[in-house]
């Protein structure tokens, strides 16, 4: 589908609408949910401990719950990240978007990338739910990314993701078409970090992206209702 041709319903099933700051509060996983219905959005994005409250508040609707895990430095252990992930599980999150471990990567301990990849992939493929792993490109080197991009053609999780959103910079255009040319239709790419603008978000999607993880998705959707 051209762009051109997006209306802002199908524009919509493209977001992850996010809420991850560490002072949120319950009335703001309230409005974020509140939000993900009347728009219908593809998923909220939360940490952990709200998945109970969001999973209940939208119930009856298509919205998934996503619980962010590892986040948003990656520094826990494979086990730690696999508990964690099982609990958001079994507290009602339907996707999980986990953070690799960046030091593990640049020390070219490829075999433990791959160890985590699978230990969180399987276990969430088990349980029937979504897994998307955050490579954080921004403080990786182009052979880092294409390293992770090698593991996950092998490992097939469901969606390979750009950014946190916390780290020193968010989604590129370069990125998205590297990933995209690196693992192809295998593995779906996830694009997050710094996209508040409907021509940011429409070029995203036109180099191949099947989510966009933002807090600015009503802004993105009303922008093309206005055009």
């Amino acid at each position: 589908m051209l762009h051109t041709e997006l209306t802002p319903q199908a524009l919509a099933k493209y977001f992850d609408h996010t809420q991850l700051r560490a002072y949120a509060v319950n009335a703001d996983f309230e409005k974020v949910c509140a939000e993900a219905r009347a728009y219908g959005f593809a998923m909220v994005a939360i940490n952990p401990v709200p998945v109970a409250l969001c999973k209940k508040l939208l119930a009856g609707t298509a919205v998934h719950v996503g619980a962010a895990v590892g986040f948003p430095l990656g520094q826990n252990t494979i086990a730690a990240k696999a508990f964690e992930a099982k609990e958001a599980i079994e507290n009602g999150a339907d996707e999980i978007d986990y953070v690799i471990d960046i030091t593990q990567l640049k020390e070219k301990n490829y075999g433990y990338i791959e160890r985590e990849m699978n230990t969180i992939v399987a276990l969430c493929r088990a349980a029937g739910a979504t897994s998307k792993v955050i490579f954080e490109n921004c403080y990786l080197t182009e052979a880092e990314k294409l390293s992770l991009c090698g593991i996950a053609r092998e490992v097939r999780p469901d969606y390979i993701k750009t950014s946190t959103g916390f780290g020193t910079g968010g989604a590129t255009f370069e990125d998205v078409a590297l990933m995209k040319r690196a693992v192809g239709d295998g593995v779906k790419i996830k694009a997050a970090g710094g996209i508040r603008t409907l021509d940011t978000a429409l070029h995203m999607i036109e180099l191949g992206v099947s989510r966009i993880g933002s807090t600015a998705s009503v802004a993105i959707v009303e922008e093309l209702k206005a055009r």
